[in-house]
């Protein structure tokens, strides 16, 4: 059985806070604290890209567990903002890391529904080819391609990298996925002549449209209810976002973990990270991801804890 092991994750040290932008975007600490939710945003170095990104993300894996780079066969890098258009950056990662040559490095080019469709990936493509152990990383810095004067992106996203080790000993399986796709509202969220635009309210009404209906359908499938879920691990796209879905759904708040105040959204990079918070929370038997956003695209994952 292949599965999560272990997870890592890198937040770059610089923070800009909201506070001190709140005369030049005309709002209040109401609006910060219980609307958006993100207090201050991590921004990446000028000299950081994203491959060194995962790259520290990396270090930080290797820092928790034994991990042998000869052992690594598959290494996926999810992102829409690489170092490069060409070569793909899991190529110059396995490149940078010196991995053996017969492991296999592409990309997936999806945002913040990325991590579940890089977790189904992954998984499927390691069975097929009854691989040992894979690298999913996820890293979409969106300091690249935020306008800083634009109010509705320059808040709200934040930097990161996250790693999640996939093995045959692994700490949660995925159990199920549902995917989803809205293709004709592609440009609610869109990068054009290298600056992002969103939509802000055509996310969100997509988003508590389409997200509880599937999550419901994963968990018909696979027979529960919303209260045998221990933890909803909801992409962290804002406060407002993450509490409308969480009552619509008639959640219990203790199953509902937000973690995004002090570094922002952070795209696909936002699931790993609060999965990593429970990875030894021994009382959460089943999880539930929900990954949405750009695309239209969405993606619920039924994680399984195995040990």
């Amino acid at each position: 059985m292949l599965g999560i092991e272990e997870i890592a994750y890198y937040i770059p040290e610089k923070r800009v806070s909201n506070y001190n932008r709140k005369e030049k975007f005309g709002i209040n600490d109401e609006f910060i604290r219980n609307r958006i939710g993100v207090e201050e945003i991590a921004v990446k170095s000028d000299l950081e890209n994203t491959s060194d990104m995962c790259i520290n993300a990396y270090k930080k894996l290797k820092d928790k567990i034994a991990v042998n780079d000869n052992d690594i066969d598959v290494v996926i890098v999810v992102t829409q903002n690489p170092d490069f258009n060409i070569p793909q950056t899991s190529a110059i990662l396995h490149g940078k890391l010196g991995f053996k040559e017969d492991c296999v490095a592409f990309d997936v080019s999806l945002g913040c529904s990325g991590f579940v469709y890089g977790l189904s990936v992954i998984t499927a493509f390691m069975q097929v080819y009854k691989f040992k152990k894979g690298l999913l990383f996820t890293a979409d810095p969106y300091s690249k391609i935020v306008d800083p004067a634009d109010k509705n992106t320059s808040l709200l996203f934040g930097d990161a990298a996250t790693v999640s080790l996939i093995s045959e000993n692994p700490v949660f399986s995925a159990q199920d996925f549902v995917f989803g796709t809205n293709g004709s509202c592609y440009k609610d969220l869109l990068c054009e002549n290298n600056t992002l635009y969103m939509n802000g309210r055509g996310i969100a009404n997509f988003a508590i449209k389409v997200v509880p209906k599937d999550i419901l359908v994963l968990l018909a499938r696979n027979g529960l209810t919303i209260v045998d879920i221990d933890k909803y691990l909801i992409h962290q796209g804002s406060r407002f976002i993450v509490d409308s879905l969480s009552k619509k759904l008639g959640l219990d708040e203790s199953k509902v973990i937000y973690d995004i105040s002090s570094y922002g959204n952070t795209v696909s990079s936002s699931i790993p990270i609060l999965i990593e918070k429970i990875m030894k929370d021994k009382s959460v038997k089943l999880a539930l991801g929900s990954g949405f956003g750009v695309g239209l695209s969405w993606a619920n994952v039924l994680l399984k804890r195995i040990r």
